[in-house]
């Protein structure tokens, strides 16, 4: 007997998992701000063409700016939606399964449907679109769920190990020549693409489909396959062990509070560890294995924060605002996109390679404030968000239902 087929009603959400989905997805802005907003090139490497542009400068305030950004948000929350992603793969799967549908054959088909979107907005938006790879690399990871979490976590760990291992090999055989391109292009380059971004929509085609396409090709390959892989692998592990669903004892999660604060040490000494070597590529090869490793404990610090949390005041406007931003996360990662775009492209207000870092955090704070605000005007009268809606009637076939019950 099958019970409604549809998408999980907003009765049957577990509130501390769409809390922390918000908060991940609030956190992303952070860092993809910069590339919103400045050269793509500066992602990798802050300090490049920083004595003659507003946005590269780097002293002061805007150092600061960047340290808090980095220290607490680059590449941390990032891990944390990959692994909620990768915990969202079995929550469907499992859901369809008791509901007698086909399961998988509907994760397929709801992957290709996000892997579409993906490209549109890759190639129409923005070149740092995740979608695309967070949608191929789930076509992978699906074939390992029915692990049990050991498993699962351990093959996790295996791909998280291919990208420090071989970055490692890089700085000891190559050192810097290895990134020396990429960690300190042309100046001409970094002008052009500034210019770029500053025209029209059509001018910004020059940069960002060859951007999307590496991106999605050789980079996906090179990079993100293996740590979102990982990644999501380790999430499905901590779904079934209870973790991100807020099952566990308050004792653990204090404890991943706590690793949380090794994770924060691993990734200052990392600044400390490249400031001290005057910022080479050489350095940079080493530095980057801080940001990542470091990632992952203050990762499940956070988790262990908002789990906490989430469990002392379960019905709170906290909890409940960012948990509304969790449960229209799709819609509001288009719509950082959008508003960002709007704002620093030149079919906008054309203030790319313009704005301080100071500033970006700024913009960054009123983003989060629309869009707390928004999501949870907008599910006090609808299920779903409207990206989310259109995502799930595409997926079961049949238009969903969008309206609260009266």
């Amino acid at each position: 007997m099958t019970r409604d087929a549809g998408p999980t009603p907003p009765s049957e959400r577990i509130v501390a998992l769409d809390a922390l989905r918000g908060v991940a997805l609030l956190g992303i802005l952070l860092i993809n701000v910069w590339a919103f907003a400045m050269p793509e090139t500066t992602l990798f490497n802050p300090t490049v063409y920083a004595d003659t542009t507003v946005y590269g400068d780097f002293t002061g305030a805007n150092y600061w700016a960047w340290a808090f950004s980095h220290v607490f948000a680059q590449n941390k929350f990032i891990t944390l939606f990959s692994a909620l992603f990768g915990a969202g793969i079995l929550l469907f799967i499992e859901s369809k399964e008791e509901k007698g549908q086909d399961a998988v054959r509907l994760h397929y088909r709801r992957t290709a449907i996000l892997i579409a979107i993906g490209l549109m907005h890759a190639y129409l938006l923005w070149y740092g679109d995740i979608l695309v790879a967070y949608g191929v690399t789930a076509l992978v990871v699906v074939a390992f769920r029915n692990l049990e979490a050991r498993k699962l976590a351990g093959v996790g760990v295996v791909f998280l190990l291919f990208l420090p291992v071989v970055e490692l090999f890089a700085a000891i055989t190559l050192g810097g020549d290895a990134i020396a391109s990429q960690w300190a292009p042309a100046e001409a380059a970094i002008e052009q693409q500034v210019a770029t971004y500053r025209g029209g929509w059509l001018e910004q085609l020059d940069h960002r489909v060859p951007s999307s396409f590496s991106r999605q090709t050789t980079g996906y390959i090179n990079g993100p396959f293996w740590q979102v892989g990982g990644t999501m692998l380790l999430g499905m592990a901590l779904y079934r062990w209870g973790v991100l669903t807020g099952e566990r004892s308050s004792a653990l999660y204090r404890r991943l509070v706590a690793l949380g604060v090794v994770g924060l040490a691993i990734t200052v000494a990392g600044v400390v560890y490249i400031e001290a070597n005057d910022w080479s590529a050489g350095a940079a090869l080493y530095w980057r294995q801080f940001i990542y490793v470091g990632s992952f404990p203050l990762a499940g610090g956070y988790l262990g924060i908002v789990m906490l949390y989430a469990r002392r005041r379960p019905d709170g406007p906290v909890t409940r605002g960012l948990a509304a931003v969790g449960r229209t996360a799709f819609t509001n990662y288009l719509l950082q996109t959008v508003i960002a775009t709007t704002v620093f492209y030149g079919h906008g207000l054309g203030l790319f390679g313009s704005v301080t870092r100071v500033e970006q955090l700024g913009f960054v704070l009123v983003v989060w404030v629309v869009q707390i605000v928004l999501s949870v005007l907008w599910l006090r009268s609808f299920r779903f968000g409207p990206v989310e809606w259109i995502w799930r009637t595409l997926t079961y076939g049949e238009r969903q239902p969008i309206r609260n019950p009266e």
